[in-house]
């Protein structure tokens, strides 16, 4: 019996997504005060998502669409992502509270004779590019450079800031090596070394000029190299927390709120790495934050779902989440 990763990691990130929405710009007070108790914390009915969930899969069908015309490479990758991102941009169902980045940037990716790098918002480094990278870490078949490439470019069409690029690909890294199989007790330590052996490393082939677009950045290494040393920093608070963990404590004061990138990254791995056995503690942590608990219990599940398979989640739990059949149509197409 197959775990049937990339089914448990699209469920776990919609349902954490789901679970987080409610207190979604609250503080742990007022959030206890809603829920009672944080491990307690029941999944609402009906179990409606935001746009984390709507842009992940967004992207999943900008992907399944290349695959579809051939193997991945930029162009090949890029159109269909531009379109469905526009299209979700121009959804009805797009009023679940979205970022401006992705507003913005898909409001002038809508024009298609634009250069989509000059739609990248290269100033923003919010944590709208990673919420939505799972898919990048589950399909099959890519190698490293693919993976690194299309979950650069992916955040690159909105958040083009170099930390943005480095915390998706890292998103997408951690992902695909808890589907595969990693011991979670090594994975802030294989993340760090993946992101040492990457910080100069810029993804031309998938980029283009993107880094020329910023006045700070005299080459392409040294423009990437900002967004892995602050993503580095941040694994140290990582590790720094696990060292001593604090499970009762809202992990939003050791690594972050996650309103930005490198944020939602560590604190979403520290909720799920303070629980990697118990998935549902996991989202209920990240939920209950005085963060941006939508994307962080977003993140921490697609984590626990990459690690723990599609068995991680209750069947009723799962039964009411929004979306739930494209989510697992996804799920069955990268398990196969």
């Amino acid at each position: 019996m197959t775990k049937r990763a990339a089914t448990g990691a699209l469920v776990g990130l919609a349902l954490g997504d789901a679970l987080g929405y409610p207190t979604e710009f609250n503080d742990v007070p007022s959030i206890l005060a809603k829920t009672g108790p944080w491990r307690e914390m029941r999944l609402p009915r009906p179990a409606i998502v935001t746009d984390d969930t709507q842009m992940t899969l967004a992207l999943a069908r900008g992907i399944r669409t290349a695959a579809d015309r051939g193997p991945v490479e930029p162009q090949r990758l890029t159109r269909p992502v531009r379109e469905e991102f526009v299209d979700w941009y121009h959804s009805p169902e797009n009023n679940r509270a979205p970022g401006n980045t992705c507003l913005q940037a898909c409001d002038l990716l809508n024009d298609p004779q634009r250069d989509w790098r000059d739609a990248s918002r290269t100033g923003s480094k919010g944590c709208g590019a990673n919420m939505r990278v799972a898919p990048v870490g589950l399909v099959p078949g890519w190698t490293d450079e693919e993976r690194a490439g299309a979950a650069q470019l992916q955040s690159a069409l909105t958040h083009g800031h170099p930390t943005a690029l480095a915390a998706s690909d890292l998103t997408a890294r951690a992902v695909h090596l808890l589907a595969a199989g990693t011991e979670v007790t090594g994975l802030v330590g294989r993340l760090r070394s993946y992101a040492l052996e990457n910080r100069t490393r810029y993804h031309e082939r998938w980029l283009g000029d993107l880094w020329a677009r910023t006045a700070s950045d005299a080459t392409p290494e040294s423009f990437i190299a900002r967004g892995w040393d602050e993503c580095l920093a941040v694994l140290d608070r990582l590790t720094a927390a696990l060292r001593s963990p604090s499970p009762e404590t809202d992990p939003c004061q050791t690594t972050g709120d996650g309103w930005i990138a490198e944020e939602a990254l560590a604190t979403a791995l520290q909720c799920f790495l303070l629980f990697p056995d118990e998935p549902l503690t996991a989202l209920r942590r990240a939920a209950c934050t005085r963060g941006d608990s939508d994307s962080l219990a977003c993140l921490a599940g697609a984590f626990a779902g990459a690690h723990l398979g599609a068995d991680a989640w209750p069947h009723d739990w799962e039964g009411r989440i929004e979306y739930r059949d494209e989510l697992l149509a996804f799920g069955a197409l990268w398990d196969a």
